[in-house]
């Protein structure tokens, strides 16, 4: 299984589960990352954090942490 954060630049996956506890998953899935909704993974820091996507039709960036916590295809 593969995680949003290692996806490559350019790279677009399907969002296959959302880990995590309570608030967190709650704040992911309240940004419109849920289960078979495509990810297009558009820029990284140059220190890995955060990680910009297109989702839905938005930009939206994420902590590395939130993005190990979202399994992808």
């Amino acid at each position: 299984m593969k995680t949003l954060k290692e996806v490559k630049i350019g790279e677009t996956v399907t969002v296959k589960k959302v880990n995590g506890e309570g608030a967190v998953k709650r704040r992911i899935m309240d940004m419109g990352i849920t289960r078979g909704v495509d990810v297009c993974v558009r820029k990284v820091a140059p220190l890995g954090d955060p990680v910009e996507v297109n989702v839905r039709g938005y930009e939206l960036s994420l902590r590395k942490a939130d993005a190990e916590q979202i399994i992808v295809e």
